[in-house]
């Protein structure tokens, strides 16, 4: 075999190499294509999601203000002209709260007075007609809430007072739950009640304080809250974004 032929032989078996590597390379910048599309792919469609993710939780929260502020107007013009009366305000997110306590119950007692019975004679069914007839689908709670003060006997370690205090608000909220309940008025509500209205007693967990020292008085309340489909929808997002 001449050089010349040898030259050609090995310039032949280095195309063959060349040629493989080329063939490699190309296998593998297609795989690499492959996997860029696919992942571009995934980011896409997880930005996407995120975004409606994101409108979604907008569209709920938007859902949930307009509701607030909805029921809070309805409710002040149904009781602008007896809260004064009744010692009475309503919270921007629809909150209803009681805030005399001598007019509710006796010091350290359970039982409605006449005064609060009067009071809620009034101011139930119509609570109620309103909540019912503009927000019935909406609702998914009404929560009576007794809230007391941190006082009680003297010699009482802080825990047992907080412990004989929510005795003593879950009492009460309960009787005036089982007053409003049985109003022969309300009869007709009386499946959607059983459904949807609770008692809650809360003990001193929310006292109200000014300038850093609590005000036994206005922490000594009844309250009447309302608790929408869209409040429980964020919370479980809430709870989502926390797990």
């Amino acid at each position: 075999m001449s050089k010349l032929d040898k030259f050609k032989r090995k310039d032949k078996n280095s195309d063959n190499v060349w040629s493989s590597i080329s063939d490699l390379m190309s296998g593998l910048m297609i795989v690499f294509l492959f996997t860029s599309v696919i992942f571009m792919s995934k980011v896409i469609d997880e930005n996407t999601n995120i975004k409606k993710q994101q409108q979604t939780v907008e569209n709920i929260v938007t859902t949930y203000e307009e509701s607030k502020e909805n029921i809070y107007e309805d409710l002040y013009n149904e009781f602008e002209g007896d809260m004064d009366n009744w010692h009475m305000e309503i919270d921007k997110d629809g909150t209803i709260r009681f805030k005399e306590p001598e007019v509710f119950f006796d010091m350290g007692e359970a039982e409605l007075k006449t005064q609060f019975k009067d009071i809620l004679n009034s101011f139930f069914p119509r609570y109620i007609n309103v909540i019912y007839k503009n927000y019935k689908d909406k609702v998914t709670e009404i929560r009576i809430e007794g809230h007391t003060s941190s006082e009680w006997e003297e010699g009482v370690d802080t825990k047992t007072a907080y412990f004989k205090n929510m005795e003593l608000s879950q009492d009460r909220t309960r009787n005036v739950l089982e007053y409003v309940m049985n109003m022969e008025s309300l009869s007709e509500y009386e499946n959607w009640l059983i459904d949807n209205i609770t008692a809650n007693g809360m003990s001193y967990s929310h006292r109200i304080y000014k300038d850093n020292v609590e005000d036994k008085d206005a922490s000594r309340r009844v309250e009447f809250r309302v608790i929408t489909n869209s409040e429980e929808t964020i919370n479980e997002i809430i709870d989502n974004y926390k797990e």
